[in-house]
């Protein structure tokens, strides 16, 4: 009975430890993250570059989602939309909180080093860049794209992994997800506007209003579609990546479309759910591209 109590209480820390750092997001970059690393080793690489490659990328995510919670921990209580997380409730101890990065970002650096040189050299420089993210808003409305920079290190890194050389396509990629993700987390912003600007917080929907915001956002996800046509013409690919290309443009029309600030379940349709879908599409069809049509 207590080696079952000590399994069930392993099991809900767990679960919320996941919850904390928001794991299903890791959609966001991992897609991307793998076209990179297929594009730099002109097919599938090594399963150890795979499985190092996977390892630093959830360590890096999960430790930089974490110490984001512990630096926005005041913020989160006095916000009415974030004040039912983890931190705020006292579920998570701020102790645990704290190892938990600590352990995440050692698992990163091992991860690095078992990769290459240049990652491992790289990687103090990578955690540096993933936990200022979480300090940017007190300052600057431009967080938005800080936070697309720092998640732009996925595939960028990916590319390292592979190759231990720095090169001109991964910084492409690593630009269409920086704008991609600035804008979709400039549309989830605007249901905070109200209380960012009471609070001193910089975004650039408190900032430039609601209506500029989305504009901006729109605008960002243009030159988004534009780099990765861009990418269609410099790699000279095929048929089917431009297939991914239609539908994930198809579908970030719809996310501004449905944008509604005041219904919280849209905005994390529009926000979140779409966006995991487009990730998912664009790496699909340039994988299909890349093995049976190009």
């Amino acid at each position: 009975m207590a080696i079952l109590n000590i399994c069930k209480t392993a099991g809900l820390k767990l679960k919320m430890f996941s919850e904390l750092v928001m794991f299903s997001h890791t959609l966001f970059s991992l897609p991307f993250a793998i076209i990179s690393m297929v594009w730099a080793a002109g097919g599938w690489p090594s399963g150890h570059v795979m499985i190092w490659g996977l390892i630093a990328l959830i360590g890096a995510r999960n430790g930089a989602n974490a110490f984001n919670r512990l630096a926005d921990r005041t913020f989160d209580e006095q916000n009415p939309r974030t004040a039912h997380r983890h931190l705020p409730q006292r579920l998570l101890a701020e102790k645990e909180v704290v190892v938990f990065v600590i352990v995440n970002y050692a698992i990163f650096i091992v991860a690095s080093g078992m990769l290459n040189l240049l990652c491992l050299i790289l990687s103090p420089v990578a955690i540096v860049l993933i936990s200022t993210y979480s300090y940017t808003k007190r300052f600057t409305f431009l967080s938005h794209l800080y936070l697309g920079f720092v998640i732009a290190s996925a595939p960028i890194g990916a590319w390292f992994a592979v190759t231990g050389n720095i090169a001109f396509t991964p910084f492409v990629i690593g630009t269409v997800v920086m704008l991609w993700i600035a804008g979709f987390d400039i549309i989830y912003g605007t249901q905070d506007i109200d209380f960012d600007r009471r609070h001193g917080l910089w975004s650039i929907p408190s900032f430039f209003g609601l209506e500029n915001a989305l504009r901006i956002a729109k605008g960002l996800h243009f030159i988004m579609i534009m780099l990765l046509l861009f990418l269609y013409l410099w790699r000279d690919l095929g048929w089917m990546y431009l297939v991914g290309i239609g539908i994930a443009t198809l579908l970030l029309m719809t996310e501004h479309k449905i944008i509604k600030p005041s219904n919280r379940k849209l905005m994390k349709v529009a926000s979140y759910n779409l966006n995991q879908v487009i990730s998912i599409v664009i790496l699909l069809c340039t994988l299909i591209d890349f093995f049976y049509v190009s």
